[in-house]
């Protein structure tokens, strides 16, 4: 059930998160872009490893991994789809899938990843603005962290 005081308690502790705004933000949309990706079940090791590879915040990068969920995944599915075939100059058709598993997947690979590559950049772009402008937004309200997070931009990286 959806619980609106404890999602609202998970989003202070991520805009509250001790780091530079461009850190965490780069965090969630890593995370955005894999939550495109169609290899699906691995959604949040993926999340863990490209943390870890590309030294980002590793929080936001699992949440953003989150993001497209089983109400959109197959919405997101046939548009990456639908997209990759245009990008590759095939003509339009629709996805006839049995299933997410990758069997099922696999025959129309080409035209999925290239598809789901583009949708996923495009929403990671929008995701890195968008965590970005509500961390400041919400720092800004908070003395304490309005003059780190001013600093911090500043310098143009954590501040020790």
């Amino acid at each position: 059930m959806f619980n609106k005081e404890k999602w609202k308690k998970n989003l202070k502790t991520i805009l509250s998160l001790d780091s530079h705004p461009g850190h965490i933000a780069a965090g969630f949309a890593v995370g955005v872009f894999i939550s495109f990706t169609p290899f699906f079940g691995i959604h949040t090791p993926l999340a863990i490893a490209a943390a870890f590879l590309l030294r980002i915040n590793k929080l936001t990068c699992i949440t953003g991994a989150w993001v497209n969920t089983p109400l959109t995944v197959v919405p997101a599915l046939g548009f990456s789809y639908k997209l990759g075939r245009l990008v590759r100059g095939l003509p339009p058709q629709p996805l006839h899938i049995r299933g997410l598993e990758w069997r099922h997947l696999e025959s129309h690979a080409t035209s999925l990843l290239v598809g789901s590559s583009l949708l996923g950049f495009a929403a990671a772009l929008v995701a890195y603005a968008l965590c970005y402008w509500l961390l400041v937004r919400f720092r800004k309200r908070d003395e304490t962290f309005a003059a780190i997070t001013e600093e911090m931009e500043e310098v143009g990286e954590e501040l020790e």
